[in-house]
């Protein structure tokens, strides 16, 4: 594995045992975010990735070890305090039957109420900013539930956004998104970071992965195969071991970046 734990960390975990009920996923696994970065972790299908992002969320109790915020175990940190610090878009997301978009988005500032500060007109100010920047501004007054998928999954992430939280951990955020709008939904990510946030997300698109990330983590069997910068992971070697496909791997044309070319399948003559 190369260079699993980075310097300049507020996030990580140390020997990390992630299980449900008794089925182990990770075992004994040691990551770390660097701060500001934007980390992008990639995987085959149930290799674990999820499952790191909701113990990093401390939405998964690891069975083993302990994922650390700011020098502080996560278990640690009061609930609101951390919601504060911490945001996270899971991979699905139910809203209650019924609820407006501008409600769910709205729910994001909760975190920053008290009994000292309720709603207030920078709250405002912040739901209407997530909303236009994922361009649902104008489905403020729809019933969530009557939406498209990937109407609700910009929803999602515009509710994620009002929480304002210098972390923002994203599990497959272009889920249901045609390729336009993924794009879209990336490009966001992006300015977030070059805002200032460490972004995190798990994505299953090698290339935009190797186009948009700052760090890339990549992982096959509960294990991290490797993490470093996109050059550094994404190359024909390793693709080939994670994902055990054969390819070449070039210079994007638009980036300069990693691209993934799946190697040809071998064609059967037609017959003469």
């Amino acid at each position: 594995m190369k260079d699993s734990l980075a310097t300049g960390a507020r996030l990580t975990g140390a020997r990390l045992t992630l299980a449900y009920d008794k089925r182990t996923i990770t075992e004994n696994l040691d990551v770390a975010v660097p701060d500001g970065s934007f980390t992008v972790i990639v995987g085959p299908n149930a290799c674990g990735k999820s499952t790191l992002l909701r113990a990093l969320a401390r939405i998964l109790k690891p069975a083993d070890g302990a994922v650390v915020l700011d020098g502080r175990p996560i278990a640690d940190w009061p609930a609101k305090k951390l919601a504060r610090t911490l945001g996270l878009l899971p991979q699905s997301s139910i809203a209650p039957e019924g609820i407006t978009v501008a409600d769910l988005v709205s729910r994001g500032r909760y975190p920053h109420q008290s009994l000292l500060r309720q709603w207030s007109r920078d709250d405002e100010r912040v739901v209407a900013k997530s909303m236009a920047a994922t361009g649902v501004a104008d489905l403020a007054d729809r019933h969530v539930d009557e939406l498209s998928g990937g109407q609700r999954q910009r929803v999602w992430i515009a509710m994620a956004l009002a929480q304002q939280t210098p972390l923002l951990l994203l599990d497959e955020p272009t889920t249901y998104l045609d390729i336009a709008h993924q794009i879209e939904v990336l490009d966001l990510c992006a300015r977030l970071h070059e805002q200032g946030r460490t972004v995190v997300a798990v994505l299953h698109d090698l290339n935009h992965a190797a186009r948009y990330a700052t760090h890339m983590i990549a992982m096959r069997d509960g294990r991290i195969v490797a993490a470093g910068g996109p050059s550094e992971v994404v190359t024909s070697e390793l693709v080939e071991e994670v994902f055990r496909l054969p390819c070449r791997v070039i210079g994007c044309p638009e980036t300069g970046m990693p691209l993934v070319v799946p190697a040809a399948r071998n064609r059967v003559p037609a017959p003469a």
